[in-house]
């Protein structure tokens, strides 16, 4: 069975993976993988004729910087960039299927998986859900950037009410809320769904 895990940024998808991974749940991590593509040479290429010599550094390696203050403010961009990464990662994620072909399920981890579609290409979606304010208080701190820039983030994502109520699944990461149990009762729920 093939499960989407998603939530809007800032939410606490990463320590809800970790829970699924405790449990030896197989996890593709979208971004993760996504990120490797930036060192290879013919990827660079298609980004650098999207967007100009300008997302290069000097030695040739992507400005990350600068494709992000491109694509976040540049809709079109954003798509653009998104239709050269996101086929790419759904078959890498393809291949990591085959890899755990004997497993009850695997989590294919991604903030955009209902903007890009990916909802539809999975049999189950899980949700983690956190609302705004605190989502901010949590990205100002880790990522040191200005309430405007995350905003400016978030407003590329669904909004997070819409992914829980479009979600099969949703777990509420707030402190105190006891994020193994739900995490444990979906995954229980996953195994038994994959056996019927």
């Amino acid at each position: 069975m093939l499960v989407a895990l998603t939530g809007g940024i800032g939410c606490g998808k990463t320590t809800v993976l970790n829970e699924f991974r405790r449990l030896g749940v197989p996890c593709f991590v979208a971004d993760e993988v996504a990120g490797g593509y930036y060192t290879d040479p013919a990827f660079l290429s298609q980004i650098e004729a999207l967007f100009g010599h300008s997302v290069l550094h000097p030695d040739g390696s992507a400005d990350k910087r600068a494709i992000a203050s491109i694509v976040f403010n540049d809709a079109d961009a954003l798509t653009r960039l998104n239709a050269l990464v996101h086929p790419r990662v759904w078959e890498d994620f393809l291949h990591f299927v085959q890899e755990h072909i004997e497993d009850p399920y695997v989590i294919f981890e991604s903030a955009i998986a209902y903007e890009y579609g990916f909802d539809r290409l999975v049999d189950r979606v899980i949700c983690v859900y956190l609302e705004k304010e605190e989502r901010l208080r949590r990205l100002e701190l880790r990522d040191h950037a200005t309430r405007e820039q995350l905003l400016d983030r978030m407003r590329n994502q669904l909004p997070a009410e819409e992914k829980m109520r479009r979600a099969d699944y949703v777990i509420l990461n707030y402190e105190g809320n006891p994020r193994a149990r739900q995490v444990l009762h979906i995954h229980e729920q996953l195994i038994l769904n994959s056996v019927l």
